[in-house]
């Protein structure tokens, strides 16, 4: 029988992803990997005052997930991360030692760059746009539809 390894967690990523080989690398195998660190805020009770608390969690994303967010990956940026545990042991001068990380399946941008900037070639987010021959923003036109025309007929003082 199979136990259940499964975490989500939102958080900020608490530096940028930079290009040195702990942070982002190749197997040699070819097989991309980037290793991050979010900070995950939880505010709770403790007496009768609420209290902020931060928790730090390693993260490892691998293949062409970890590829196509290395530019995006910056201090600050929110992230919600789907995946699974890992506990990886060692010793060491015949010492134990013990980390748990979370290994990402599933890794989705959240909220906007802090900053404004974004990295070249993107536009930074979805930025609406209106169509038509002015530049000008207009209301949108009023509902046309076929339940009683423009709403005229109702009194101004609805009774309930």
């Amino acid at each position: 029988m199979t136990d259940i390894n499964h975490v989500t967690l939102v958080g900020r990523l608490t530096r940028d992803l930079g290009n040195d080989e702990r942070s982002f690398g190749y197997l040699p195998s070819g097989q991309a990997r980037a290793n991050i660190s979010i900070a995950v805020n939880r505010t709770r009770k403790q007496g009768d005052q609420w209290v902020d608390e931060a928790n730090f969690f390693d993260v490892t994303i691998w293949g062409r997930t970890a590829e196509n967010l290395k530019p995006y990956l910056t201090k600050g940026k929110q992230i919600a991360i789907d995946g699974y545990l890992k506990q990886d042991r060692w010793e060491k001068e015949g010492q134990k030692f013990s980390k748990v990380t979370v290994v990402a399946n599933n890794v989705q941008l959240l909220g906007g760059r802090s900053d404004g900037s974004a990295p070249q070639g993107t536009t930074g987010g979805y930025t609406p746009r209106f169509q038509g021959g002015s530049s000008a923003q207009s209301e949108p036109a009023p509902y046309e539809g076929g339940f009683g025309g423009n709403g005229g007929d109702f009194p101004e003082d609805i009774p309930f």
